[in-house]
């Protein structure tokens, strides 16, 4: 299975010592899945797209530091780029901003969360099970971070993962769409991390309680096998 990663973002600068780029982090937990995965990147925040749709056989977003909203040009290329996909029934997983793009693009509504922000990790619960969720779980722990959320799904959109602050916290449009909101590419470390570069913007009791969770045991491996399996449907149909 050919899969495109479309890099919608790139880590700061001062903390890629430490833990290189998004590239880096999805090669490390695709490589844990036990699953056959080649791997292209786009550098899409920069506009480097697919020549054609079919040039890899799936594709999968990383977050970003923009909003679905933001009047990009880049971002305009990429949500369409995301509507032919669509279209032509081709695999697509939208992770955090991705999750946010599928609903945005297909009729579905994107906005702050008045809750603020989300980050360390999160526990949502599974309230419809799939074929590809294997091995099974009642619940998944992921690391998460974001400010908005989706505030309304496109009308043919089914929940899969739900909390009490994240109600869409994973959905599926079709066998061939899936966005969640959680980063199974993020360690806890870079969950650290990120959330003490943006202590000028994040209240200091929601980071407090964020450092906290990261004692929680998080599901990213299981989570990553998921959605490869979901893409590996796409691909064998």
């Amino acid at each position: 299975m050919k899969l495109g990663v479309l890099l919608c973002d790139h880590v700061q600068p001062h903390l890629q010592a430490d833990f290189g780029d998004y590239a880096a982090m999805f090669a490390a937990i695709i490589s844990t899945s036990g699953i056959a995965v080649e791997l292209q990147f786009f550098d899409v925040v920069n506009g480097e797209f697919p020549a054609h749709i079919d040039v890899c056989d799936c594709y999968i977003t990383t977050g970003s530091k923009y909003g679905v909203n933001d009047d990009l040009v880049w971002l305009a290329q990429l949500t369409e780029f995301v509507l032919c996909l669509h279209r032509a029934k081709k695999g697509f997983v939208g992770i955090c901003f991705g999750h946010q793009l599928i609903a945005h693009a297909l009729g579905g509504s994107v906005e702050k969360s008045t809750k603020g922000w989300g980050i360390g990790i999160a526990k949502a619960d599974i309230v419809k099970d799939t074929q590809w969720m294997v091995p099974k779980s009642q619940s998944i722990n992921l690391v998460v971070s974001h400010q908005d959320q989706i505030s309304t799904l496109p009308t043919d959109a089914e929940v899969l993962l739900t909390s009490d602050f994240c109600p869409f916290s994973m959905y599926k449009i079709g066998e061939h769409f899936l966005g969640i909101q959680g980063h199974p590419e993020f360690t806890r470390i870079y969950s650290y991390a990120l959330m003490d570069s943006r202590r000028d913007r994040i209240p200091a009791g929601t980071i407090t309680a964020a450092v906290g969770s990261l004692s929680w045991k998080t599901d990213d491996v299981l989570m990553m096998k998921w959605l490869l399996l979901f893409l590996q449907r796409t691909v064998q149909v």
